[in-house]
């Protein structure tokens, strides 16, 4: 009877599991004893029945035996339904102690301050925040139904209502946090990414502007009219690469322009990029129109290198028949010689007027 009307019901649940291992061992050795007191019934009734001259006592003795053993199961049925209980209480402890306890661990992954230092650790980040999210909204399903158990232990464990409010209260502050911790984070991770997918556009067109500046000063100004046809060409080229770059510029001035309409906590170092990357744009923009001038002067002053030499070439000519002494024998000749001399006059009006 000590075992049955024992108040002890556990610390926890494996105190209360030990508590259930020995009150089977007792269930066990109390169903033994059910034979026995079949055994004394059947004796007491056949001494009754043989008019036994102590009958009254063993009646009397019969009914304290059966009543002592009523009592006694009755009161194992209830240590069994207290030790069901305090094991269902316990069982929701320990699966709200381990349920915060991995919401703690979660926690301090999402309060880290690392936002990644460039767009290739941010992504990786994100994408390890994106599954943490996953198994948030896992746990909700279980965050749910803890508390719905909590609320029906309430309605069938009366007397501890109040210390089951209290772990669904931790429970709910824990999980509120890690809602909120886990959206800020992601807030800023974004933010971060943002920031970065900004920084690498701008680190690559400052990278592309720098290459262009190179070949766009590499060329050496040509020592003929062809060189100086292929250097305006090439120029051109150049201008059609710029000016397939322009969306990126856009591109990535709207991206800044964004990040500090946004607030940006970096929008300082943002706005300095944006007017570097506008400088640079309008540097390389002058370079080019800078070097088609000098490429322009160059093919004109190879043009009148060419046609001076043309003409020099022709006087060169020229002078051979002026200083011909040859000035006929006959009437033939000498309107032959005529002849030759008005088409030079003519050859030379016509290169007077390239000359002039």
């Amino acid at each position: 009877e000590a075992i049955v009307t024992s108040e002890e019901l556990g610390q926890d649940l494996e105190h209360v599991e030990v508590l259930q291992k020995k009150f089977e061992e007792f269930q066990t050795d109390l169903a033994a004893h059910e034979e026995r007191v079949n055994e004394v019934n059947q004796f007491a009734g056949k001494l009754i029945q043989e008019t036994h001259p102590e009958e009254e006592l063993i009646k009397s003795k019969q009914d304290e035996v059966n009543a002592s053993w009523q009592r006694l199961k009755g009161l194992a049925l209830q240590r069994q339904g207290k030790l069901f209980g305090a094991a269902e209480v316990q069982r929701f402890n320990r699966d709200v102690d381990e349920t915060i306890s991995w919401i703690k661990e979660k926690g301090q992954l999402m309060a880290s301050d690392d936002f990644g230092r460039d767009l290739a650790s941010v992504q990786a980040l994100l994408r390890k925040h994106e599954g943490l999210e996953r198994d948030l909204a896992a746990l909700e399903d279980k965050v749910k139904a803890l508390c719905a158990e909590a609320d029906r232990l309430q309605q069938s464990h009366p007397i501890n209502a109040s210390q089951i409010q209290v772990k669904r209260e931790e429970l709910i502050a824990s999980w509120e946090q890690i809602r909120t911790l886990a959206a800020e984070r992601h807030a800023r991770l974004n933010d971060s990414y943002r920031l970065q997918r900004f920084l690498a556009d701008f680190r690559d067109l400052t990278s592309w502007v720098t290459e262009m500046k190179a070949l766009i000063n590499a060329d050496e100004l040509a020592n003929d009219v062809a060189g100086a046809e292929a250097l305006l060409d090439r120029h051109q080229e150049h201008k059609g690469e710029i000016d397939a770059h322009e969306d990126s510029f856009k591109s990535a001035d709207e991206s800044g322009q964004a990040l500090l309409s946004a607030g940006h906590y970096a929008s300082d170092e943002v706005k300095e990029k944006l007017t570097i990357l506008s400088d640079e744009r309008s540097a390389l923009l002058e370079l080019w129109e800078l070097r088609r001038q000098q490429y322009e002067q160059c093919m004109d002053l190879q043009l009148f290198y060419r046609d001076t030499e043309q003409v020099d070439n022709w006087m060169s000519k020229q002078e051979a028949f002026l200083l011909n002494e040859d000035l006929g024998d006959s009437l033939d000749s000498v309107e032959a010689l005529l002849k030759k001399h008005e088409d030079f006059e003519k050859s030379l009006s016509a290169q007077e007027e390239k000359i002039t």
